[in-house]
């Protein structure tokens, strides 16, 4: 059971691996095995860039949910509509857009079914029930994922700074063992 509730905690943020901060870099270094100052800094550096790398995703995806959202909302609002005017004689006036700033002015009667575009080149038809569970349920989800991301951005921001500190510690570190070691070199002589 222990074992089990460590692997659930190792990845709560899309996998992304926790940034190291270490107290005493010369312990460290020797729990490493042979592992120089250098490798150690390389190691560091190659994590920073991954971590880079998944920011880039992560800002991307995050682009990608900001313009889905709205466009997922106003749907959700257009099919509420007709479902509101279901049954009645009421048309529904509305503009279609057809590309860049061309739109197209058309007069809806009521309807049971609607049409919804699902991407990649999709289109399915729906009744009005069917397309507002569909439309809620994307529209949830899309939210839910945005709330995730920007989670995974704040911790992914706290993997930059332990990095970026290990990465000043081991560093500093070095320094200090080269300046004691050709200390002892001079003196020495």
């Amino acid at each position: 059971m222990e074992g089990d509730s460590k692997v659930v905690e190792s990845k709560p943020h899309l996998g992304i691996p926790e940034a190291v901060f270490v107290e005493d870099v010369a312990k460290y270094l020797k729990e490493q095995g042979s592992c120089t100052c250098e490798e150690a800094l390389k190691k560091l550096e190659e994590n920073y860039q991954k971590y880079k790398l998944m920011e880039v995703n992560l800002l991307q995806k995050k682009q990608r949910l900001k313009q889905q959202i709205p466009d997922l909302k106003s749907s959700l609002d257009i099919v509420k509509h007709m479902k509101s005017i279901e049954g009645t004689d009421t048309t529904m006036t509305t503009n279609f857009f057809l590309s860049g700033a061309l739109h197209a002015k058309a007069k809806i009667p009521p309807t049971k079914e609607v049409c919804l575009w699902l991407g990649a080149n999709v289109m399915l038809s729906y009744s009005i029930e069917e397309a507002l569970g569909v439309l809620n349920k994307n529209y949830t989800t899309a939210i839910s994922h945005l709330d995730s991301v920007n989670k995974d951005l704040e911790y992914l921001r706290d993997q930059f700074t332990t990095t970026e500190v290990m990465l000043a510690r081991l560093y500093n570190w070095n320094v200090k063992q080269r300046r004691a070691a050709k200390a002892t070199t001079n003196g020495s002589d």
